[in-house]
């Protein structure tokens, strides 16, 4: 077998550039926090989306084919000597623009308008004036609430741009070319808070750029299984299995592109929930005829993270050795060409992320955190790699599963990370360690099934905390273990809100917990949005 670290990152424009997907978006990237969420929400008008480097060609673009082009929002100033620009070719392609805060400005003043430091800076909700419906704001009423985020306005306008939309801070809130079809928003279309925000970017999408809506799952399910079988060529396939909604998922898929080509592997590194670890092969195995290669490993990976707290060095420990494991474990039952894995688009995004610095305008790399699936791959890496989901979002794999008729409780299951529990034990894992967190996170989801509302959140989980606090028990001090739960509300997993859980339900698990697990005397509840916090605590 040849080594390979490039199988999943040529991916890049693959799909974007197959013609067989019909009709697509191009989103250019330039640091905004929002880039995947407008991806995101052009997919919602089943239209392929796919972000882009902001460095791409515009022949390149045109080998792509997209039938539109998106600029994303930025924190910096487009003024700024180093701030990130575009070919400026783009804007000859004939190809409809929408500029996105940033992306308006430096739209703006690449065709000849001028941008200034505004005199009243806006962040948060803003009262939109609509000047002029057109076709970027037509269905919507006169006046919306928008979301902005920026310290620079448009001064002067560009040669065949007027003004569409306008703040009481900004004159040049929005602006449209209708004969180029080039158009700028100076808020943001696609975050919730912007009232009509998803209909101006249907607007764009649908109407200004004519995409035909064609790109749906059971479209992308026929097009994964005939590219399986044209990169596999007959040849046995590995399937990293976790249990979890991806992987499952990616089992069916490939269970169906390839039938019995196709290996599960599980292995139980010891990071697994209370009861998974059996039932997933007992499941597998008995119900969906898919035999699975179950490899007990808990303490080989429990001595690779001895003395390791550094969330980052827990993540590429587990990874490097899930690999090692993969690799040992292909000698005795394979030979296997390919590992299949089922990595998401926001994996390999936060794993190898690009953000502008706002002062100097430079391009850095900014890793969020390494997924064991995409940023602790060691460089050795001895399986080419396969990843059919790696272009799409947590809920698009749900519809996947849907499509491919996997069981509901499999397909509704809470997204888990890849190092499972050993992440969500703060500061050094042990086996005592986890045995605690364990206990701990079986209570908090048996008691959020019990009140209903398990479907009603995105992910809730316990988090065993590093530090110990003081208490009382049976007139005796304690000196014990904490556990934070973690409860957020989201549609895709990219922003999530704290959920508003019920005072009795809280209660009763804080209870419990202090009751039956062993050595925890205080339970406490993370408030805290993402962002600025992520939805796991490493």
């Amino acid at each position: 077998m040849t080594s390979t670290k490039a199988d999943s990152s040529k991916k890049a424009t693959d799909l974007l550039g197959d013609n067989s997907l019909a009709d697509s978006i191009a989103i250019l990237d330039f640091g905004s926090q929002y880039s995947q969420l407008i991806a995101r929400r052009v997919r919602e008008f089943n239209t392929y989306s796919e972000m882009l480097s902001c460095s791409i060609t515009a022949a390149e673009l045109k080998r792509l084919n997209p039938k539109g082009i998106i600029l994303s929002g930025g924190p910096a100033s487009v003024y700024e000597p180093k701030a990130p620009k575009c070919d400026p070719a783009i804007y000859k392609l004939g190809i409809p623009v929408l500029g996105v805060c940033y992306g308006m400005q430096l739209m703006a003043q690449d065709l000849g308008g001028t941008v200034e430091p505004a005199t009243v800076k806006e962040f948060g909700r803003a009262m939109l004036t609509i000047v002029h419906h057109g076709e970027l704001f037509a269905s919507l009423d006169p006046a919306m609430e928008s979301w902005m985020s920026h310290g620079d306005s448009v001064a002067v306008l560009p040669d065949g741009f007027s003004v569409v939309g306008r703040t009481m801070a900004t004159p040049v809130a929005a602006i449209a070319d209708d004969k180029r079809k080039f158009y700028g928003v100076q808020f943001h279309p696609e975050v919730v808070h912007t009232r009509g925000g998803q209909q101006v970017l249907k607007n764009f999408v649908v109407d200004i750029c004519k995409c035909t809506q064609s790109w749906t799952m059971a479209q992308f399910i026929d097009q994964a299984i005939e590219d399986v079988r044209q990169r596999s060529q007959g040849k046995r396939v590995l399937l990293a299995l976790s249990g979890g909604v991806d992987s499952s998922t990616l089992a069916f898929l490939l269970h169906k592109a390839i039938g019995d080509k196709l290996t599960c592997m599980f292995i139980d590194q010891g990071f697994m929930r209370k009861n998974e670890p059996e039932w997933l092969v007992e499941t597998f195995e008995r119900d969906f005829k898919i035999n699975v290669h179950f490899v007990k490993a808990r303490d080989r990976f429990l001595d690779k993270l001895k003395g390791v707290i550094d969330p980052e060095e827990k993540r590429k420990a587990i990874g490097t050795e899930f690999i090692r494991v993969f690799e040992e474990e292909s000698k005795r039952l394979g030979p296997f060409d390919f590992l299949a894995q089922g990595t998401l688009y926001p994996d390999v995004i936060e794993s190898a992320g690009t953000k502008i610095d706002p002062v100097t305008g430079d391009r850095v790399a900014v890793k969020i955190k390494s997924h064991h699936n995409v940023g602790g791959l060691p460089l050795d890496l001895q399986f080419k790699l396969i990843e059919p989901f790696s272009k799409l979002f947590k809920d698009e794999v749900r519809r996947v599963a849907a499509e491919l008729e996997v069981p509901r409780g499999i397909r509704e299951r809470h997204p888990f990370p890849g190092p499972g529990l050993a992440i969500r034990v703060l500061g050094e894992v042990t086996k005592e360690r986890l045995k605690t967190l364990r206990e701990a996170d079986w209570i908090i989801r048996e008691e959020i099934k019990a009140h209903g509302l398990y479907k009603q959140v995105w992910q809730i989980f316990g988090v065993l905390l590093p530090t110990l606090s003081v208490g009382v028990m049976g007139d005796q001090r304690t000196y014990q273990n904490q556990i934070a739960i973690r409860a957020v509300t989201s549609e895709d997993g990219m922003t999530a809100d704290w959920a508003r859980l019920p005072y009795d339900l809280l209660e009763t698990v804080s209870s419990r917990i202090v009751n039956e697990v062993p050595g925890i005397n205080r339970v406490v509840y993370d408030i805290t949005s993402k962002p600025p916090a992520t939805i796991e605590w490493e």
